[in-house]
């Protein structure tokens, strides 16, 4: 038997039409190999953005040549493989069109068996431009579907909205976060694959029955031989092994094996267990040899979307190996504008962070693509559940019979894709697009309905629900059996009627909550403001200046800047953070100071928001909030910037998805709830430690409270009237310390300050950093003589503090190590800061506050 696979390098490029080929990176980008070989600027510095629009407009080509040798000569297959061609694409072998590709989300493979000859071979990719030919979609089909982030101006079309044409990342056309790039090119590796016998093109281990007792699995087998063929299939997984005889005929076809796993290792999310994974193997075995294998990763788990009727409704939650989860995490976006600059050890970074974060869920939101096999592969190592959505946001669909075929085949293709990681949670249709449209309510949901005539509603209603409501869970019944699929984020239920759309805070389904930020709502409402899903809620920050300084000068530091403006999408953005700035801290001295005010303004609000879903557990049993991460050095929701840097929030979402977490409701200034939030599986027995101080540090009143908590719980363990606290003493010059003990260790600790924000005094402070002995520089203390508010650590190396942006009280000490990635982006590991230095908010403050 011959197997030969080569992958294929090499290439160039050139705009169809021009002369000049030029050096290729497969995978890659139209964008990237033109700013590789000098003929661009850097697309995120300035105002650049607005200069390359030109690129989508353009037809581009790419070459390679393939030497091949008498060995493949004879074989009865010799396949060309894309993994992904960006979007609009025709392949020629050798000037023979073999290939057709529509679809940036599918493999393509093609036998080119005939088109190939021994010695050099031609292989040609012209990718047409989406832009040139989406508009011709747009005139035919006469009337504009809604897509109101595709930002068409910027790229010189007006109001002509043509994302929707293409199965193309939507986040290309421009986001409220993200800027337009139409890319094009083979953005997943490119090979030539030759075989003469049978060939395993899928093995998909089926989880039927789960649990600590046994696995009732089944392995699923798809061949493809050349002829008619007998031997034996063979599956094993550590250690274990499984045989049965197998016939095959000539062509595609299934071969199933059911298998059982006495006492399985389950595989666990953070916070519940260990995510142990197997490793199975499929062989095709003739005599006592096998001639073809192939292994998949999994781990075996059971996972629901539990929704039962209760007094307040209906339940969304997650249950793991028949485990509640309390859903903790954050919302996912693509790491870049341009796909392929993402490296392993950047993924490797983001799962990290959302580790040591204490998240134990992400969500793939879907405005942007199906993500690397990398990103699955470490959320199974590392125990991160993910909710998938399936690549649709904020837009209607064409209904045309070739748009809805290209969905069916995108559907299978990513299911099957996917469906191996134990990672998967839950597929949903589509981001946003029920309640945006809210069918069931005339005037509820965007506007988006009442613009367009009353035939037009019509098909447009009934082409989403031949994607969302049949082609897409279809395909997930189909080829991931185990798995929910939710049509729609937000939903409350699908009804048929008004009761669907999640266009307000009710008792079912999951939510968006955009009141804060979107809505200009207070802070406070966050505490009210609670559904049984909080699947979405953000609020925005600037990078730190480090980052705002790779796309801007220093003259370009003003909040109403070209620059400033060209890298914040969400129209009002710097001046809604500016509004809650007012509202909440005190008034920066400075744009450098209002970076940094920003971030201690996103990272209160969304502390705030945490803190009340965790404490209405069992009611709210998830928070997602937007966004983990982004695609370009951007102001943005995210917690962790462009270049990894972690913001004030990304530290505060560390503390507040603890597993046992303190918090402290003072939204009613007459009193406070000290809340214990559990997430553990057993009961704990701790004491809660109260310290009323005055800011120069002096203790006014000590006291302790015992608390018993059961597993995986949440209970207000102290209340109290405000005045009673005080005992006399003025609510603007104390702060109460509450600290979480059990075995001598500080579970968690929280301050408490009993008037608003801008009236807590700030002082100049001395701000000390010591050397912990014996530490080798790894450790370190931190004092202050005053109150320090919102104490900001910096170091000139990249890495991360174990706690940053906090405040200190004099007298007291905080030991702090500092972290840094290993070459390949595992672990952090404790490292000295070099150029470490430090300050409070009382640097960053107008000095007339003082």
């Amino acid at each position: 038997m011959k197997q030969l696979e080569m992958k294929l390098a090499k290439w160039e490029f050139r705009g169809c039409g021009d002369e000049e080929w030029l050096p290729a990176t497969v995978p890659g980008t139209v964008h990237t190999d033109l700013l590789k070989n000098g003929k661009i600027e850097d697309p995120f510095y300035g105002t650049n953005e607005h200069n390359l629009q030109w690129i989508d407009k353009k037809d581009w080509e790419y070459q390679t040549t393939l030497q091949l040798g008498e060995e493949w000569a004879g074989l009865s297959c010799t396949e060309l493989i894309f993994e992904g061609l960006d979007t609009y694409a025709d392949v020629y072998v050798n000037n023979v069109h073999v290939l057709a590709a529509d679809n940036m989300f599918l493999a393509w493979r093609v036998d080119v068996k005939d088109q190939l000859k021994i010695g050099e071979n031609n292989i040609r990719v012209r990718f047409r431009s989406v832009v040139k030919e989406d508009l011709l979609k747009l005139a035919k089909l006469g009337y504009t579907l809604p897509a109101p982030n595709d930002q068409s101006e910027l790229g010189g079309l007006d109001e002509q909205r043509i994302s929707v044409f293409a199965r193309k990342a939507p986040y290309h056309y421009g986001w409220d976060w993200g800027p337009r790039f139409l890319t094009s090119g083979i953005w997943r590796e490119a090979s030539l694959e030759g075989r003469d016998e049978v060939q395993i093109t899928d093995l998909y281990i089926r989880q039927n029955v789960i649990t600590k007792e046994e696995a009732r699995l089944t392995a699923v087998i798809e061949v493809d031989a050349p002829t008619a063929w007998q031997g034996m299939l063979r599956i094993s997984a550590d250690g274990l092994e499984w045989m049965r005889t197998v016939t095959l005929e000539g062509g595609k076809q299934q071969v199933e094996m059911d298998i059982v796993i006495d006492q399985p290792q389950l595989w666990w999310c953070r916070g519940l267990g260990e995510p142990h994974l197997y490793t199975f193997q499929a062989d095709l075995v003739q005599g006592k040899e096998a001639i073809i294998s192939r292994s998949v990763r999994t781990g075996l788990r059971s996972i629901q979307l539990i929704r039962e009727r209760d007094a307040k409704g209906t339940s969304f939650s997650f249950a793991l190996n028949g485990v509640p989860v309390f859903a903790k995490g954050a919302n996912h976006i693509p790491n870049d504008s341009f796909i392929t600059e993402v490296t392993e050890e950047r993924y490797r970074h983001e799962i990290v962070t959302a580790v040591e974060s204490n998240m134990n869920m992400l969500r793939v939101w879907g405005g942007g693509f199906y993500e690397e096999e990398i990103f699955y592969k470490l959320c199974d190592e590392y125990g991160l559940l993910v909710w998938q959505d399936f690549m649709f946001a904020c837009s209607m669909y064409p209904g045309d019979e070739a748009f809805l075929a290209n969905v069916k085949k995108e559907a299978e293709y990513n299911v099957k894709r996917l469906r191996n990681h134990p990672c998967i949670a839950l597929w949903c249709g589509n981001n946003e697009i029920d309640s945006a449209w809210s069918q069931f309510e005339e005037n509820m949901g965007w506007g988006w309905k009442e613009k367009i005539d009353a035939e037009h509603r019509a098909s447009m209603w009934a082409d989403y629900e031949k994607i969302f409501h049949h082609i897409l869970p279809e395909a997930v019944t189909a080829f991931h059996p185990g798995v929910d699929y939710w049509p729609s984020s937000p939903l409350r239920d699908l009804t048929g009627n008004m009761d669907q759309h999640a266009t307000r805070m009710a008792g079912d389904g999951d939510v968006h909550y955009w009141g804060v930020w979107h809505g200009i709502e207070p802070f406070e409402n966050y505490n009210t403001k609670v559904g049984r899903f909080m699947s979405e809620y953000g609020f925005q920050s600037f990078p730190e200046l480090k980052t705002v300084m790779s796309y801007a000068e220093e003259q370009d530091l003003e909040l109403t800047s070209k620059v400033m403006l060209a890298h914040q999408k969400n129209g009002r953005g710097n001046l809604l953070i500016k509004e809650y700035m007012d509202m909440y801290l005190p008034q920066p001295k400075d744009f450098k100071a209002f970076l940094y005010m920003s971030q201690i303004l996103q990272a209160e609000a969304i502390r705030i928001a945490i803190e009340s879903h965790r404490r209405n557990k069992p009611y709210c049993m998830g928070t997602l909030y937007w966004q983990m991460n982004d695609c370009w050095p951007v102001a943005s929701w995210a917690g962790m910037d462009y270049n990894g840097r972690w913001k004030a929030l990304q530290y505060t979402v560390r503390a507040s998805f603890k597993d046992v977490l303190l918090s402290i409701d003072g939204t009613d200034r007459e009193r406070i709830d000290v809340h214990v939030v559990s997430d553990l599986r057993r009961a704990i027995t701790a004491e809660l430690m109260l310290r009323l101080y005055k800011f120069d540090g002096s203790v006014l009143r000590e006291w302790t409270h015992p608390v018993e908590l059961g597993a995986d719980s949440t209970a207000i363990v102290f209340s109290s009237p405000v005045v009673e606290l005080l005992e006399g003493h003025g609510s603007d010059e104390v702060v109460l310390e509450i600290s979480l003990q059990a075995d001598g260790q500080v579970i968690d600790r929280k301050v408490h300050y009993f008037v608003p924000e801008t009236e807590i005094p700030l002082q100049h402070s001395v701000i000390k950093i010591n050397e912990t002995p014996d530490s080798g520089g790894l450790s370190f203390t931190v004092t202050s003589d005053v109150l320090a508010r919102g104490v900001y650590l910096i170091s000139e190396d990249e890495g991360i503090f174990s706690d940053n942006f906090f405040d200190l009280l004099p007298g007291q000490s905080k030991t702090i190590v500092f972290s840094q990635r290993g070459k390949d982006g595992r672990d952090w590991t404790p490292a000295v800061p070099k150029g470490l230095k430090v300050q409070s908010m009382v640097d960053f403050v107008s000095e007339d506050l003082l």
